[in-house]
């Protein structure tokens, strides 16, 4: 039986997300979670995610559940808040055991697969920066199943994460996409990926600094895996890439 359209009552009220459905007539085959970066809120990815408009997917934007201090307004995932005391700047790697769990067992496990009928397989994860790094921890410790693959615009592995409690490499595909020049994603960072997971495509963008696609090649990586990774009831649509 495929999943159904998951609504806000299939979680927690603890947690804030917004769902927004696949185009119109068409089932929910595929659940695409959002995960937003340091300082922002949900409604950024709430956006994103309809203008993605993927066939057969409903998409699932999440809010982090921390939020900054001194009324920024904005959101966190990360365990603690710590800041460099040479820069002022918040660290971005700070522990994420608290998110894990939330995106990994309510979300996921509890709301998804639990209450809505989805297998692992159907869901797949898009996080930028930190809310990137917290995608990949979830889907490292998604032990015994894949998910149907991670996105990772600026986010690494994150230093806190137990390798040696990781059994075996993951089977879930991640894309990693990074600046050119002055990426948070190092050399080191995508060979801790390959550590963990069996499939890391990691895709540099001409650039400075991380940032969320902002043209049409940019982009054409991240519909490419989207178009090999989400499952469809009907073929493949009219227009779309196919890659094997």
């Amino acid at each position: 039986m495929p999943g159904r359209l998951p609504t806000e009552g299939d979680f927690p009220s603890s947690v804030k997300l917004s769902i927004t459905p696949p185009p119109a007539s068409q089932p929910p085959t595929n659940v695409l979670i959002l995960l937003h970066g340091l300082g922002d809120t949900n409604a950024s990815f709430t956006k994103l995610g309809q203008q993605l408009n993927l066939p057969e997917t409903a998409r699932i934007a999440l809010q982090a559940p921390k939020p900054l201090p001194f009324d920024l307004g904005g959101f966190h995932w990360g365990d603690d808040m710590i800041f460099d005391q040479n820069t002022g700047e918040m660290d971005v790697d700070t522990g994420f055991k608290a998110s894990t769990r939330l995106v990994l067992d309510r979300v996921i496990r509890e709301g998804l697969v639990g209450k809505c009928g989805y297998t692992a397989r159907e869901i797949m994860i898009f996080g930028f920066a930190q809310g990137g790094m917290v995608a990949l921890q979830a889907a490292a410790e998604l032990t015994g199943d894949e998910i149907g693959g991670v996105i990772s615009i600026g986010g690494w592995l994150p230093l806190s994460i137990s390798l040696a409690a990781l059994n075996k490499k993951s089977k879930t595909p991640v894309l990693v996409c990074r600046a050119s020049r002055g990426s948070a994603v190092t050399d080191g960072a995508v060979s801790k990926l390959k550590d963990v997971f069996e499939y890391v495509e990691v895709k540099e963008w001409k650039k400075k600094g991380d940032g969320m696609p902002t043209n049409r090649e940019e982009m054409l990586p991240i519909m490419q895996f989207f178009a090999r990774r989400l499952r469809s009831t009907r073929g493949v649509p009219a227009g779309s890439v196919e890659l094997t």
